[in-house]
């Protein structure tokens, strides 16, 4: 399978592994991004790949509490000015109060929705904000948590929004904790909520890759096989404590896992508090963009009038 330049630029921007390690990946694995990124994790060169390459989309990431209620939405436009006007952000806002209004199940039972202030459902507002944007919008997902305790957090003006649930007991404020916890999610992004939904499969793979490492040591690679898999074991650990939440180190004191952090935080107000569940939106998460080539496209303008 062949690879182009683009290829190669993608997996230096997955790993953060040096353009000619990414070529010689991509070489030895005939294209195939994923086994260049095993390749490179397998030689000691890359941890683990992020999620996703360089987020492309623009728009809005959006999340709120009210009512009790908790909703987070993302409504995508085609730039970055039009995502900041006033008449998109109200219209994203919109959107969330729809959300939390009528629990819809899915974004097409949304569009179906009366639009807030409006005889007019969602899907026939739509035009009309196109037209005053002057870009197409798509609503591109949402969720809602109508049960326990739901604290919201955007990000850089809407690059990121999470909602975080937490089971909340004797009629403590856990608002500041929610918040540290989702600040932690929107900065860090973790794989897992907690080290019990890291599945076989996953654990398998990563004692595969800490054996490949070793292999691939001078000082580690003539020990015995049985050896080596007893110490890959041992790090699972450190595994965890990178990809599961609640054995982060918390980010405002690397003393304390974040599972400690909520404990002691929950101890400290009289009271108990347990993470349920969270939701992180990235703006364009997975979204590919176009790539323009101003160059090209001026050059094909001044051919097209001559």
């Amino acid at each position: 399978m062949a690879f182009t330049a683009a290829d190669v630029k993608k997996l230096r921007e997955m790993t953060n592994v040096g353009m000619m390690d990414c070529k010689k990946a991509l070489a030895e694995n005939d294209g195939d991004m994923d086994k260049a990124v095993e390749w490179l994790r397998e030689k000691g060169l890359a941890k683990a790949a992020k999620k996703s390459s360089r987020i492309a989309a623009e728009g809005m990431a959006y999340a709120v509490v009210e009512d009790g209620i908790g909703v987070v939405v993302e409504v995508n436009a085609e730039t970055d000015f039009a995502s900041k006007t006033p008449v998109f952000v109200e219209f994203v806002k919109d959107i969330a109060k729809v959300v939390k209004d009528n629990d819809p199940a899915d974004v097409e039972a949304l569009k179906a929705c009366k639009y807030p202030g409006s005889e007019l459902t969602v899907a026939e507002m739509i035009p009309e904000k196109v037209m005053v944007i002057g870009e197409n919008l798509q609503i591109r997902r949402f969720a809602r948590f109508d049960k326990n305790t739901s604290v919201s957090y955007v990000h850089a003006g809407g690059k990121i929004g999470v909602l975080v649930n937490l089971e909340v007991s004797d009629g403590i404020d856990a608002t500041t904790v929610g918040k540290d916890v989702a600040m932690q999610i929107a900065a860090l992004n973790p794989r897992f909520w907690d080290k019990s939904l890291v599945t076989q499969n996953v654990l398998d793979e990563e004692k595969k890759i800490l054996v490949a490492q070793m292999d691939n040591d001078p000082k580690m690679a003539s020990k015995p096989a049985q050896v080596k898999e007893k110490i890959a074991a041992g790090k699972i650990n450190k595994f965890f404590e990178e990809n599961c939440l609640l054995q982060q180190p918390f980010v405002k004191d690397g003393s304390l896992s974040v599972e400690k952090y909520i404990a002691s935080s929950a101890k400290a107000l009289g009271g108990a508090i347990k993470f349920v569940d969270a939701i992180r939106f990235e703006k364009g998460e997975g979204i590919e963009k176009k790539q323009e080539d101003f160059a090209a496209e001026v050059a094909a303008q001044m051919n097209a009038g001559k």
